[in-house]
């Protein structure tokens, strides 16, 4: 049994509990227990009972990885950036700038919409130029290349484009499906591994590799995604409209299944 002292002293060390983090941070206890398995965010004691506990420089790191995640990198590739940088505050002041820019592009874009609604209620005529402020599909195009290699959008594009009406409908269809199942796994009390989450990541791992040649759909790349569902509103809103927490529950479950080897 532990001394209480040495209890004591890796609570003050590291007083941050994972449990805690984990809640805080808006992921699963296993996903920090992954990242501690890859070296990505070590632990920086280990606690009574053998459970997590971190620092404040670690709750940074952590809060690092998550904007990157948001942003769609990969495990690999966050550590590659988060060991190559040296300085959390130019880093983090950085990313700043791009969340602001974000910002004022999604404030065009509700200012956009807005001036819709009023003119379609007016009866007034529409202008180009107000009715899309703030809307560039062409940054998507950019995005997806960025993230994924540049032949991503087009293959992705050329394989929409060679669906027919009803294959487009059904697609669309499952995707509504999924998320009324994640909304049920939300509601219910099956953890991440159980057999509904395991069911529910493995048709959403099919539903993806219908438009994802089968080579690129790694482990890596469905955690990204999964994790993108949460920290990208874009993504949450495919789910979470079908009840609350229902794009967690998919994380959650893709990211054990993930971690299970697919």
């Amino acid at each position: 049994m532990s001394d209480r002292s040495d209890i004591g002293d890796t609570a003050a060390k590291a007083p941050h509990g994972i449990a805690d983090v984990a809640r805080s941070a808006g992921v699963s206890s296993r996903t920090l227990r992954h990242y501690d398995a890859i070296g990505l965010l070590p632990a920086t004691a280990v606690g009574d009972g053998g459970l997590r506990r971190y620092d404040d420089r670690a709750l940074v790191r952590l809060q690092r990885i998550l904007l990157l995640r948001g942003l769609g990198l990969g495990l690999t590739e966050i550590a590659r950036v988060l060991d190559g940088e040296q300085d959390d505050v130019t880093a983090l002041t950085a990313h700043v700038a791009w969340l602001e820019r974000e910002r004022d592009r999604l404030a065009r874009q509700l200012a956009a919409v807005r001036t819709t609604i009023t003119r379609i209620e007016k009866g007034e005529d529409m202008n180009a130029t107000d009715t899309f402020d703030g809307f560039d599909q062409t940054r998507f195009r950019q995005e997806v290349e960025e993230r994924w290699g540049p032949d991503a959008w087009q293959h992705g594009t050329t394989w929409w484009q060679g669906k027919d009406a009803t294959g487009k409908q059904a697609f669309q269809e499952e995707l509504r499906a999924i998320a009324r199942d994640a909304a049920a796994l939300a509601a219910s009390d099956d953890a991440s591994d159980s057999p509904a989450a395991e069911a529910l990541a493995r048709r959403q791992f099919a539903w993806l590799a219908e438009a994802t040649p089968a080579a690129e759909l790694t482990a890596e790349r469905f955690r990204t995604l999964a994790e993108m569902y949460v920290h990208d509103e874009r993504f949450a809103h495919a789910y979470d409209w079908a009840g609350a927490g229902a794009a967690r529950a998919l994380r959650d479950a893709m990211v054990a299944f993930a971690d299970g080897g697919l």
